[in-house]
């Protein structure tokens, strides 16, 4: 993972937020070297400028939630106002344009089989203009969640993680029924999806707790594994420009196994096993379309159970982990 418009720093400070987006900066200062100033002034100036976020997000799995790729057709003139419908929807994430701007990929979780079978069934966009729509669970995680790319950068040494993800609240067993969330800890995690670094005393106001029971129950959520910290950045910004989402067909008895080894590939982002004709789903991002090339016909291409590849191209992020920010408007643009 090279970087071009950003420098060595910026790609250290984005990976140790990844391995622990509330880290106080004076800790992440001292695994880095340099000033606890240096650090808040280059988080803030990535921040304000919109080159990352800190993300606090709940995950579907530990909650008992089921998660669904859902793929939508439409007409061209549709698709980018679809996808806007799709991303101001609170149940999505990672909305997506895929190429030829007629398919839009989305990433839903819902509560029960009730709530499966409403989506799929009611709630998806039902229009002359959408000419289909297709559903595939996501039923095993390879790489994503708290994992980011960034962790396979090697911007930071073993020594620096292991000093960073010392103080982290290590997830415990996932045996036992799900955690509940009460009323006020969905409004604490709804403004850590916001903002993740938002200070106790903001967390205190809209939970009415104090704040030594904010930092006890984001402690408790965090070795629960209910909740965890994500950075969404522009891969753009470290030098990597194309974006494109594979689906994979392999046998039932090579799922695992080619799972894992997509999920070791550097340029995998997300990778997962989903129901459907494809069993396989994944994130790729690359440099550049040469970079690509390399990759499919060199690393994918040595994963011998594959049997069929779709690839599609990213035109357009609509939204990603966490709440959809409409993009402003240009002047003269109805």
């Amino acid at each position: 993972m090279k970087t071009d418009s950003r420098d060595e720093f910026d790609l250290r400070l984005v990976h140790a937020l990844q391995l622990d987006g509330r880290a106080p900066f004076s800790r992440i200062a001292e695994v880095l070297g340099v000033s606890d100033q240096t650090v808040a002034r280059r988080y803030t100036r990535l921040r304000t400028s919109g080159a990352i976020k800190v993300l606090g997000l709940t995950a579907p799995g530990v909650l008992g939630e089921t998660v669904w790729l859902v793929r939508v057709h439409c007409t061209p003139d549709a698709a980018a106002a679809v996808a806007e419908a799709l991303a101001r929807r609170p149940d999505t994430s990672w909305v997506s344009l895929l190429s030829g701007g007629t398919e839009i990929a989305a990433v839903t979780r819902v509560a029960s089989d009730r709530e499966s079978e409403a989506l799929l069934l009611e709630k998806l966009p039902r229009t002359p203009q959408v000419t289909g729509v297709t559903a595939h669970c996501l039923i095993h995680e390879f790489f994503g969640g708290p994992q980011g790319l960034v962790n396979k950068s090697d911007s930071l040494t073993p020594d620096q993680i292991e000093r960073l993800t010392a103080y982290e609240p290590e997830p415990g067993p996932a045996a036992g029924p799900p955690p509940v969330l009460s009323a006020a800890d969905e409004r604490m995690c709804a403004a850590l999806a916001h903002d993740g670094r938002a200070p106790l005393a903001e967390l205190s106001a809209v939970t009415g707790w104090s704040q030594s029971t904010v930092r006890r129950r984001l402690a408790e959520l965090r070795s629960q594994g209910a909740l965890f910290f994500d950075i969404d950045y522009d891969p753009r910004a470290f030098g990597h420009g194309t974006h494109v989402v594979l689906m994979l067909a392999v046998p039932p008895a090579a799922v695992h196994e080619t799972g894992e080894a997509l999920a070791r590939h550097p340029e995998i982002a997300f990778a997962c096993a989903i129901t459907g004709p494809y069993n396989l789903m994944a994130v790729a991002i690359c440099a550049d379309v040469r970079a690509l090339y390399a990759y499919l016909t060199s690393s994918v291409a040595s994963l011998s159970a594959v049997q069929r590849m779709e690839t599609s191209p990213v035109i357009r992020q609509v939204k990603s982990a966490g709440p959809y920010f409409a993009a402003p408007r240009r002047r003269g643009r109805p």
